[in-house]
């Protein structure tokens, strides 16, 4: 959970209706949340980490005037015909947007909301500014066009904020408190000492230092006082898609504190954008598929009223399906599961009836569970022994220990341990690994593991798939081509598949000793003698002869 801290008095004047704290506590309970503290007229609300929408008094103000069936304003955008130019940025933290917010009335208050809002969104959907990070700037000394780039640290020369003279970008990490908190994000970890090469930096057109991202704005731009009006707001950091949804979550703020958004034309090398865009998405829901999920018989005309409780659009529906149009800033409508949970929200928990289904099942085994145990009945019955490796696993034991160039996968943007960096694509590499860990116990070495590997796919709701695989290895002074041939002649014939060896190359077999495994006209496998190169990378010094089966493809497990 995070918490939102804010002011009853304000939020009641962002609804636009004077809520009792009662009333509040019970419609922030209906739409899930939790009124968690009360000390006058401050408030603290428990807010799921998955809403980021909501981090401000005015994000869940627009969802409560929602609940409640009063009107909410879709955020309007006006065109500025101004640039921000993105060159030539640290690798490290590639990616900047920008826009303008125009006639805003600050006072103490609202600018210690706008800081709360920015403070939360790095804290939580940022990572603690891992991901990225926002800033604002007083618009009326700054020159378009605004240009995001990098420079050597020693070049970057301003005055932070709050700091009474000109330092240069490294003098930042070490004398500015917010350069000292904030300086582990510069840290090269690929290199595991030092600094990024390059600091990121804003420059406007009369070539004045705006800010030095992710860290801290110049005092000269990057102070908003109660006299401010016009600002510059940019979002910054390792990917576009959470820096932009961020950016549209404070310039919602914005709007709804009475500013006028003027979008800017971001220009990368190779395309051109408008920020903000508060794009919406499409989705269709079916009405049986709502009611299975919350055992009800509502009508479509039903589902649209709730849905439009929750802060969707309908733009067409019949009695089977609802055509619905997702708010911009909401990141956290996946599937149609969490489309449901909005309308069970909208409904009322309190609402279902207590009761439980008359519904007879029998429990039976799954069937990768039954493959599983039927192969290592198998496995077992040849003195192989079953091992158990880590899904993760790293591009170097992945690809370049096996003698491959590098197949999709799926990266891991930051990990404890720097040796695990990607979820396994096979299971071979680790069989290997094994091998290398026990080179001191007496050989032959016969291990085989049965579990799955992850493939990306973007046609599924996470991005990825489960692929059942089975690997074996044989390590010893006899190992060859013939006994890993016989062994998948045996495997074949007790599972009862006919199968055929066709001719291939493969970088981490020697060539005219591998073959793809061929079942029904599928590939579905590889069998052969691990290359030298290969053997060597893993440190062994016996031959080796392996086996990958896809499971999945040869039972049709999907």
């Amino acid at each position: 959970m995070v918490t939102l801290e804010t002011s009853h008095k304000e939020l009641n004047k962002c609804v636009g209706k004077n809520l009792k704290l009662k009333e509040l506590e019970e419609t922030l309970f209906d739409m899930g949340y939790e009124l968690d503290k009360v000390e006058g007229d401050e408030l603290k609300i428990d807010i799921t980490a998955e809403r980021p929408d909501l981090l401000s008094t005015q994000g869940i103000a627009r969802a409560i005037k929602s609940y409640l069936g009063l009107k909410v304003e879709d955020y309007k955008i006006k065109k500025s015909n101004d640039k921000l130019i993105v060159k030539d940025t640290a690798k490290e933290w590639p990616y900047a947007i920008a826009c303008i917010v125009k006639g805003l009335k600050f006072d103490e208050e609202k600018i210690k909301e706008v800081i709360r809002i920015q403070e939360k969104l790095g804290a939580t959907f940022l990572r603690k500014r891992k991901k990225g990070g926002l800033g604002l700037y007083e618009l009326k000394n700054i020159k378009f066009p605004v240009t995001f780039t990098s420079l050597d640290p020693k070049k970057i020369k301003f005055r932070p904020l709050e700091y009474p003279k000109e330092i240069n970008g490294l003098e930042v990490l070490e004398k500015h408190p917010t350069g000292q908190k904030y300086k582990h994000l510069m840290e090269a970890k690929e290199r595991g000492v030092g600094l990024w090469n390059k600091f990121p930096v804003f420059i406007d057109a009369n070539n004045k230092i705006l800010s030095m991202p992710p860290i801290i704005n110049s005092h000269d731009f990057g102070k908003i006082s109660n006299s401010t009006t016009d600002v510059f707001v940019e979002g910054t950091g390792t990917d576009l898609k959470t820096i932009n949804l961020a950016l549209e979550v404070l310039v919602g703020a914005l709007i709804d504190m009475g500013g006028v958004c003027y979008s800017i034309d971001v220009v990368y090398d190779k395309e051109k954008f408008v920020v903000p865009s508060f794009k919406e998405e499409k989705r269709t829901i079916k009405v049986d598929y709502v009611n299975k999920i919350l055992g009800l018989n509502l009508k479509s005309k039903d589902i649209k009223k709730y849905l439009e409780k929750m802060g969707y659009k309908i733009s067409s529906l019949n009695e089977k399906v609802l055509q619905i149009v997702v708010p911009g800033t909401r990141s956290d409508i996946w599937h149609d599961i969490d489309v449901v949970d909005d309308i069970a929200r909208a409904y009322g928990f309190n609402n279902f009836e207590l009761n439980i289904k008359p519904v007879a099942t029998t429990g039976s085994t799954t069937s990768d569970v039954l493959v599983k145990e039927d192969v290592s009945k198998l496995m077992i019955g040849l003195e192989y022994q079953e091992v158990f490796t880590l899904i993760l696993s790293s591009k170097e034991d992945q690809f370049e220990n096996m003698n491959i160039k590098e197949i999709p996968h799926i990266k891991l943007s930051t990990s404890v341990e720097q040796s695990l960096n990607i979820a396994r694509v096979w299971l071979l590499p680790e069989l290997m690994k094994c091998l290398r860990n026990n080179r001191s116990v007496e050989y032959p070495h016969k291990l085989f593991e049965i579990n799955y590997v992850i493939h990306p796919d973007s046609s599924k709701d996470v991005l990825s798939r489960d692929v059942f695989k089975l690997s074996s290895v044989s390590c010893h002074s006899g190992a060859n081509f013939t006994e890993v041939k016989q062994l998948l002649d045996y495997l074949m014939n007790c599972l009862g598949l006919n199968y055929s060896i066709k001719e291939a190359e493969h970088g981490s077999f020697i060539s005219g000793r591998v073959g793809k495994v061929i079942v029904q006209n599928k590939e579905v496998g590889v069998v052969g003698e691990i290359h030298p190169k290969v053997i060597n990378n893993f440190g062994l010094e016996l031959p080796v002869v392996a086996l990958e089966l896809d499971l999945t493809e040869i039972f049709n497990l999907n």
